[in-house]
């Protein structure tokens, strides 16, 4: 597989797609050859940059990226071959659960149910129960749920549109031409979700009965992560919000605040104490989400463009060896 295209960017597994677009756009600008002139080590990262964004630029190429890794996972190691590397086919709208059917069994096949080995027949000497007769429970869903700041603080019922492989209505699990055996078709439909207020970033929300179903068993959960996305300049660590505030360099050296807007929508001063550096944070309590603590991190001010009195001192700044 690539380079984790999550590594590259900067982000988080569980960014949300603006925060994911965020960040390439920044290291896109920051990294591009027309800001970067025969500089061939810039050219190289806006390039690797470029390629990890293609492979999560939405929604759908994401879903496949993260399917794809986490069947590498499985198989990577001690599967007595070279899944790591295996290219899966998603085409036609399949999942995981698809492609693990596959290999481990016809119809109505959990791919995480364990699996019998050895002989087939018992101690007795009587034929074991048929693998595929036996009752098993569809398997889960995981996905993904994007929210809003306001969304995930207020509540919200929110649209969702969940594939999901069903109990074929012809033959009722037995297996016919329509489901190819399987017992189950793929269906995609719209469900509501109810979000309540105060949701936690990275938490998972348990809708029972609405994953995979089985043709001679229950039917599996949607685990849906929540991700909530946390806005312009500010990103998710450990469960806290950290925002990201631009400082000029003097400011940085002597000393001084800078105002901010926090996410409970007030508008605060921020202390910098001298000889501050990049990279350094504090902590406001309460003016987090949902009341929780912010953890502010300065960042030295990208500034372009210089007056002419700005830049007579800074060479004079130059010239006295600072």
């Amino acid at each position: 597989m690539a380079e984790d295209p999550y590594r590259v960017l900067g982000v988080s597994p569980e960014a949300s797609d603006a925060e994911i677009k965020r960040a390439y756009r920044k290291l896109a600008r920051q990294h591009h050859p027309d800001r970067n002139p025969d500089d061939a080590a810039s050219e190289g990262r806006f390039k690797e940059i470029q390629a990890a964004y293609d492979l999560i630029d939405n929604s759908e190429k994401r879903r496949k990226f993260d399917e794809q890794k986490r069947i590498s996972n499985m198989f990577g190691s001690g599967a007595g071959g070279d899944f790591g590397n295996f290219e899966f086919n998603f085409e036609g709208g399949g999942g995981i659960e698809d492609i693990l059917a596959s290999f481990f069994g016809g119809k109505g096949a959990n791919p995480y149910a364990g699996q019998s080995s050895g002989s087939i027949f018992d101690q007795g000497g009587r034929p074991r129960q048929s693998q595929q007769t036996r009752p098993q429970r569809g398997s889960n869903i995981d996905s993904p749920l994007d929210l809003s700041l306001e969304e995930a603080q207020s509540g919200v019922k929110k649209p969702f549109t969940i594939s999901r492989r069903k109990v074929c209505e012809k033959c009722r699990g037995g297996g016919c031409s329509k489901c190819g055996g399987q017992g189950v078709i793929r269906k995609t439909s719209q469900i509501t979700v109810t979000v309540p207020a105060g949701a936690e970033h990275a938490s998972v929300m348990r809708l029972k009965g609405m994953g995979h179903q089985s043709p001679n068993g229950q039917a599996g959960d949607l685990l849906l992560t929540v991700r909530i996305d946390a806005d312009e300049g500010r990103s998710w660590e450990g469960g806290r919000l950290i925002q990201l505030v631009e400082v000029s360099y003097s400011t940085m050296m002597l000393g001084g605040k800078a105002r901010i807007h926090t996410p409970a929508g007030k508008i605060v001063e921020v202390d910098v104490p001298p000889n501050s550096r990049s990279g350094d944070r504090r902590r406001l309590r309460g003016q987090g989400y949902n009341g929780g603590p912010l953890d502010v991190e300065l960042t030295l001010s990208d500034s372009t463009t210089l007056t002419a009195e700005q830049e007579a001192a800074l060479k004079a700044l130059r010239d006295s060896g600072l």
